[in-house]
């Protein structure tokens, strides 16, 4: 729809597909970025004062966060107020030529706005849209706002995350929103390929609903079907696993923590083994998970001490010349030289300017690996406002008097 294809060198997967992200913050931004790394023209709509609030997180000094920096890769920043007739009306002219459009506003927010499904569909039958909100399009809920934070505790992840003599914990990382991101991205290319076969019957709605909660709950395997046939309630176990074991993170002699992944019958002989414990290697009682569930403590003791006599890097060794999966508790410095990160190129270095000066940053990289297909970061999270008259020219056909008479343009880099 968007643009001739150019198919040479490494072919970007989605080249050709135009993308235009209606959202803030992580989620809707986080399935926008996954397009634009494979190639999409991502379009990131940002209103006139300050743009996406995500520019000001965890930012200790210069203008625009690295957060920022990171999700916004690949994308034109044009700002736009959507609350203006003008605004809207920009936008709808972008949409007209887009061929997926991603939101996560409240429900309802769009249609108030007079930029719904229905508009925009009307506008562009092929357009598909993606929309993510904490609870949903539908149901009784549908209104409530909704974060990660909430939605991971509607889904129950926080209730069985942390240790069981304190409150409910976290992941430090906005799992919800991503997790959330990643099923938008997957719905709009099953549509998109539905749509490619021919099989997309004439008058459906292109339309991809996302709940937070929804995308967090489907990760939590059997945590229903275990209460019902079992009548378990799982609680919070810290870093353990109930009935994995042994799995866990065990301090080393010089201080540095390991994470041993020892919960299967033949990986548990050769743990056992590369311990030195054959008697344990060789209990028949030992190779169930429930045998080894019921004598976790005293599995987790002998792996404690065997760790503990020797630094990280001779545990590790040891673990891989066995065959027993282990990673070492990495910290961000860690992983920033770390030759595996460094072969994958999922550590890559770019210029920014923080203050005044142009500094190194290094930023993570693109996943999946797709041998032939790889994604690329083009550019970091671009300036607010950096390509709105590139894009209002280009796609709204406006002149350059009606840019600069839009609302707000003014207060933004253009």
């Amino acid at each position: 729809m968007t643009q001739e294809l150019h198919i040479e060198g490494n072919s970007l997967p989605l080249h050709g597909i135009r993308v235009l992200e209606l959202g803030s913050f992580i989620a809707a931004p986080f399935a926008a970025r996954l397009f634009g790394d494979f190639g999409a023209e991502v379009i990131k709509i940002e209103k006139p004062q300050g743009g996406d609030e995500l520019r000001d997180w965890r930012k200790t000094r210069g203008s625009t966060s690295m957060l920022f920096r990171t999700l916004a890769r690949n994308k034109k920043s044009v700002v736009l107020d959507l609350r203006s007739e003008e605004g809207r009306e920009a936008v709808k002219k972008i949409a007209a030529q887009c061929d997926v459009v991603i939101e996560n506003f409240r429900p309802g927010t769009l249609e108030k706005w007079g930029l719904g499904p229905d508009v925009l569909q009307e506008l562009n039958p092929e357009v598909v849209m993606v929309r993510i909100s904490g609870y949903g399009q539908t149901g009784p809920y549908k209104n409530r706002a909704g974060f990660g934070s909430s939605a991971e505790s509607f889904a129950g992840l926080r209730y069985i995350t942390g240790e069981p003599d304190r409150p409910a914990g976290r992941a430090a990382a906005s799992m919800g929103d991503t997790v959330a991101g990643l099923y938008g991205v997957i719905g709009a290319l099953m549509l998109m390929l539905q749509k490619s076969r021919g099989l997309t019957a004439k008058g459906t709605p292109q339309i991809v609903d996302v709940a937070l909660y929804e995308g967090i709950f489907s990760l939590l395997e059997s945590l229903v079907p275990d209460y019902d046939a079992y009548g378990m309630v799982r609680k919070r176990t810290g870093g353990a696993l109930p009935g994995v074991v042994p799995t866990g993170s065990y301090l080393c002699q010089d201080d540095l923590e390991v994470v041993i992944g020892g919960n299967s019958n033949s990986v548990f002989i050769r743990l056992m083994q590369a311990m030195g414990r054959k008697d344990l290697a060789e209990d028949k009682t030992l190779l169930t998970t429930q045998g080894r569930g019921a004598r976790e403590e005293e599995l987790n003791s002998a792996i404690s001490t065997w760790t503990g006599s020797m630094p990280l890097a001779t545990v590790l060794d040891k673990l891989d010349e066995a065959g027993v999966p282990a990673g070492p508790v990495y910290d961000a410095p860690s992983i920033a030289v770390d030759k595996h990160y460094l072969a994958r190129d999922m550590i890559q270095t770019h210029e920014v300017v923080i203050e005044d000066e142009p500094e190194l940053i290094r930023f993570p990289g693109v996943v999946p690996k797709m041998p032939g297909h790889e994604g690329e970061v083009r550019w970091i999270g671009p300036e607010l406002g950096q390509h709105t008259r590139e894009v209002l020219k280009e796609l709204a056909g406006m002149t350059a008097e009606e840019i600069d008479g839009l609302n707000g343009l003014q207060e933004a880099r253009s």
